[in-house]
Parts: C-alpha cells; structure tokens; sequence
C-alpha cells in the first residue's frame, strides 16, 4: 500500500469525516477533515493479516496467554527505544485517555491538582475535571518560536494541592521531542513537589527523521513516582481498537493501579491484542520507518506552504503529525481567521483554546494523509488568506 493512495473514509462511522460537518460546519463531500488524530493511510498488511486470520477462525471468544502480546511489547520497546521493559509490569487499558483517567482516579483525590504543560492536549482536562479534581495549568513559553517549560514560575505558581502531572511527551500540539535535560528538570519539579507523574508517550515513535525521543523511564531517581503510558494505535492507526500500555516499574504504584484495573473490572479485548502483537514486529518497524518519511515530507509541504503566508506561523515541529499553527500575527480576531478555514478554505481543524492557555490564537492540522490532500489544504489556505499575500 502507498502511503498516497487516497482513502474515502465518508459514511464508515468515522468520526473525522462523519462529524465534521456536525462540529465544524464543513461538508465532507466538499471540504478536508485535519482534525481528529489519525491517520488517512491503511495500517501495515501484518496487522490486516491478523484480523483476517480471527475472521478466517471465525470464534471471537475470550482472549487467554497473553505472552506473546507482552513479548512483542517489550521486544519493541528495547528495539526502537532502548528500554528494557518488564512484562509483569505492563497492564492493558481501553486506550490512553482511558489510562489516564485510571491514574487520575488511582493516584488522586477529589479537589486535588492535576498539573498540565498547557497547551496540551485537551483530553487530559476532560479527564481531570470529570473526575472532580482541579486543572493546575502550567502555560509553557515560546522560546526561539517553540515551546519550553518555566519552572521557576511553575514552583511559584504551586499551592500545595497538587497530587500528579500528567506529561505528553513527544508533545501534541507543539511536536516538541524533549531533551533529556528538560525531562530531568520535569522529573526534580515533581520531586521538589512530591507529585506522581504520568508521561503519556504516545506519539514516541512518530519522530522526524533526526529526532530522538527519550523515554522518561531512562531518567534517573524517579522510579517510585513515574508511570509510564504508551500505544500501538497512533504508530498504526488502529486508534478504534481502544488499546494502550500502562507500564509501572515501581510495586506500590502499580498495586494501586491495579486495584483501580480490578474494581472497575476492566480487560482488553483480542481483537486489539492481536493488532498489537502483530505490529510489534519486524515488518511493522519498516512500515514505520517508511512512514515517518512520508509524514516528514508532509510536514514541509504544509510547513512551507502555510509559513508563506504573511501573519500564520507553523511551530517547526520534531514529532507527531499535528501542525500547530498560530495566526497572532494576522490581527485577525480568533473568530475571523477560524471563519476563513472552515467557510473559505473548508477544512476542519482542532480550535486551539480547547488546549487550554496559550492556544487562544492557534489551530491544529493533521497531515496524516495522501500528499496531494496537503497540497490541496495548502492551496485552499492560501487562497483563503490571499488578501494578505
């Protein structure tokens, strides 16, 4: 499968097409959906593979041994990511966001702080809020036109009810690959704090070529605090499986959350356990490795194309396929230049405010898809914006 063969994903119950015209007000048949994160490409044929063989079985019962999965997990972290991941360590949840809230409700109580790195992405505060804990909002600042953390302001900012940071790392929006050093300044922060922190690694294997992402596990000293959290389904676009990795190294940490796993009697199901250990493998890395070329030469058809026009700057960005836009220096108001993307331009891409502060001036475009789909974008918000060329 090319990565330019275009999909039509209208009518499928997909929610990035079928509701864009409900939430954004652009037509499927006439408009470019950038908003939801996935991808508009077919995953690799060793995931299609085992779906086949289930349905060539034809029984969808119970799932049992899941050894090989846990295999494949750990094989694939200490391959691409150089981390020796124990397979006792690893529990299955119904996706991340799914994960996050078990460690909210684990490891938090009602009216606690939860520290964002905002903006960040919004699922975290949805999360949080719905829980009955308090948003602790963190704004990060434009350094050299990307994002850092100010941890002075953040020591000043604290109140004492803070209970976890919850971290997203490579970060969506911006696409920052943090140092090591800037994770070792998150990992004294939470230990001058005395937080449990969660760094949600989601989109760590969707760097730019170039770019090397550092799991925070490899950052000493904070083993009896961290939990980490990652998945197959951004890497492979099987988001609809619902499956993510919550893997805790330390034994008191990840007998709460088991305890949370057994009182909500939560466990996967086979058809993401079986996605899962098939990606997990030799093929799926020279997929992924493919991919990330393709997705890099997206990022410079879009990047080149939205930075030419005068007053939208898109953040260069080292991982993840999610342009972060801001349209500051147009004047315009957030009303008119989000006007113009979805009535002139018609495309559906994410509102920044829903990331919380900082986004106010900012939209989100996935360039997950077939490059003449971006070049079309590109075309369209040109055009949209043209009185200003």
């Amino acid at each position: 499968m090319s990565f330019d063969t275009p999909i039509d994903r209208r009518g499928t119950h997909c929610v990035k097409w079928d509701a864009m015209e409900a939430i954004y007000g652009v037509s499927p048949d006439e408009g470019i959906s950038m908003w939801v994160a996935d991808m508009e490409f077919q995953p690799p044929e060793c995931v299609t593979q085992s779906l086949r063989d289930m349905v060539a079985h034809n029984v969808y019962g119970y799932f049992g041994d899941e050894g090989p999965y846990r295999e494949a997990i750990r094989w694939w972290m200490s391959e691409r990511h150089g981390w020796e991941v124990n397979p006792d360590h690893i529990f299955t949840t119904h996706g991340l966001v799914n994960g996050t809230a078990i460690c909210v409700d684990a490891y938090t109580s009602a009216g606690d702080g939860v520290i964002l790195f905002t903006p960040v992405y919004h699922a975290f505060a949805r999360v949080i809020e719905a829980a009955g804990r308090a948003v602790v909002e963190c704004q990060m600042v434009q350094v050299d036109g990307r994002y850092e953390m100010d941890f002075d302001a953040y020591d000043a900012q604290m109140k004492g009810h803070e209970r976890m940071i919850i971290l997203c790392s490579p970060h969506n929006p911006g696409g920052r690959v943090w140092s090591r050093a800037e994770l070792e300044q998150v990992a004294e922060f939470a230990k001058r704090h005395d937080l449990i922190l969660v760094s949600d690694e989601i989109h760590h294997d969707l760097t730019m070529p170039g770019q090397t992402h550092v799991p925070m596990t490899h950052i000493a000293g904070i083993e009896d605090r961290l939990v980490m959290m990652t998945a197959a389904t951004k890497t492979f676009n099987i988001a609809g499986a619902h499956v993510g990795n919550v893997i805790i190294a330390d034994d008191a940490l990840r007998a709460k959350f088991a305890g949370r796993m057994a009182a909500l009697g939560l466990s996967p199901n086979s058809f993401g356990l079986h996605m899962v250990t098939a990606a997990y493998s030799p093929e799926g890395a020279k997929w992924v490795d493919d991919l990330r070329v393709y997705l890099d030469g997206n990022r410079q058809v879009l990047d080149a194309g939205i930075n030419a026009i005068p007053g939208l700057r898109s953040m260069p960005m080292e991982a993840t396929y999610l342009a972060w836009v801001d349209f500051a220096s147009t004047g315009m108001s957030r009303e008119e230049f989000t006007a113009r993307v979805q009535d002139v331009a018609k495309i559906a891409a994410n509102h920044g405010p829903t990331f919380g502060t900082g986004g106010e001036t900012f939209l989100r475009f996935n360039f997950a898809a077939p490059r003449a789909q971006i070049e079309d974008a590109v075309r369209r918000m040109q055009a949209a914006f043209g009185d200003l060329q």
